[in-house]
């Protein structure tokens, strides 16, 4: 049963055009939804030129490697890098990313790894499996209320320090990060973050930013289901690969074979095998049309408007601070999954539970499954109306 049959585009322009009438999909901290040039971009690279790139040398395959180059290009691009000193690989997803690295990473110039507590899986998993390979020390730091994270510079000597610069809990932002950053380095460290949440609503400060090493998701950039990873080349150099495949080599001998050490192909040494061509294409066009506007500031007011209407609802207790496009909260009389249940009968699309942050939520805090909303582009006016209705609603029948 429906508790709502609004018949409102759920689109005020036609990059979401497609979407039903009554969807209100608020789950944009898992991926975003593309807008239809990003789909019109993976289809025409099946429809027009569904070539691999790399050691190509016939028509189809020569424009894929164009537009691979180009994607790497508008990426450094977006973030105001220099392609001098960073390099772009492509990857399966965050995760993959990330994993990817750490591995890789020469054994014994580290003392340690640090992280923090407030961390997705991704990070605080790949950093347990690489302290246990590596005989590392692991430092779990804590993270206050507002984002920022709690150090002395002792637990920064030589240390590989992995974390977020925003959580996917909440949105809160790692305030101190630049100056974490320059604690690392003068101590002989390397900052590797996870930016997946960032990359939108957090792109100026990355692009201030002196990281070493940052991952990220094209699926949470309005593109396809693609991870990237954008490296400086003076640490790709050192990285021996924990996968291997063929186009990562300039040659092979029975019992051994060479790297490719050409510094504008380093890239090679992080993506072993077949890459998402399609979803690279997409990805660029996503990073044209992120570009071409502020895609952010109109989701997070609607996130805000429904922050504060929900707020207000008896027995709701935020996670967050302050305001976000990314929120989470949970009923004193309700549990999670039930509230996004009954969302779901009202065609609106929330995510419940830990969201990948067990140690922190759970244990850390001792806090019950939450709902996360978490708002993009594609939201409307008409949708905040709609969750604050439904929720008002929803929180009084399972009172």
């Amino acid at each position: 049963m429906n508790l709502f049959s609004r018949k409102e585009n759920q689109s005020e322009a036609g990059d979401f055009a497609y979407l039903q009438p009554n969807d209100c999909y608020i789950d944009v901290a898992c991926q975003s939804l593309r807008p239809q040039c990003v789909i019109d971009a993976e289809v025409d690279y099946y429809q027009h030129y569904n070539a691999c790139g790399g050691r190509v040398k016939h028509r189809w395959g020569e424009q894929v490697d164009k537009k691979v180059d180009q994607t790497r290009a508008q990426l450094l691009k977006y973030l105001g890098k220099s392609a001098g000193e960073y390099e772009v690989a492509f990857t399966l997803n965050t995760t993959y990313g990330i994993n990817m690295v750490l591995h890789a990473l020469p054994v014994g110039e580290y003392k340690r790894i640090v992280t923090s507590d407030i961390e997705h899986n991704s990070v605080l998993l790949p950093t347990l499996s690489v302290a246990q390979c590596n005989n590392l020390d692991r430092i779990v730091l804590s993270r206050n209320d507002d984002g920022s994270v709690v150090y002395d510079f002792t637990q920064l000597e030589n240390a590989i320090v992995v974390l977020n610069s925003i959580s996917n809990i909440d949105g809160r932002q790692c305030l101190n990060i630049n100056d974490l950053a320059r604690d690392v380095h003068a101590r002989g460290g390397i900052l590797c973050v996870d930016g997946a949440q960032a990359m939108v609503s957090q792109r100026a400060t990355l692009s201030r930013l002196d990281f070493d090493c940052l991952f990220g998701s094209s699926h949470k950039m309005y593109g396809p289901s693609l991870g990237f990873v954008i490296i400086k080349k003076s640490l790709l150099k050192k990285c021996t690969p924990a996968l291997i495949g063929g186009g990562m080599v300039s040659d092979v001998l029975k019992d051994s074979y060479t790297l490719i050490n050409d510094d504008n192909q380093l890239y090679s040494r992080l993506e072993p095998g077949l890459q998402n061509w399609a979803g690279i294409m997409g990805f660029s066009k996503a990073l044209e049309w992120l570009s071409a506007d502020d895609r952010y500031t109109p989701a997070l007011a609607r996130a805000q408007e429904v922050y504060e209407g929900v707020k207000q609802l008896p027995g709701v207790i935020m996670t967050n601070a302050t305001p976000s496009s990314t929120f989470a909260w949970y009923s004193k009389s309700a549990d999670a999954h039930e509230i996004a249940l009954m969302y779901s009968k009202s065609d609106i699309m929330v995510r419940s539970g830990y969201f990948c942050c067990h140690y922190y939520l759970q244990h850390v805090k001792n806090l019950p499954p939450l709902v996360r909303m978490s708002f993009g582009a594609h939201n409307t006016k008409e949708d905040v109306a709609k969750i604050l209705d439904a929720t008002a609603t929803i929180l009084t029948v399972l009172r």
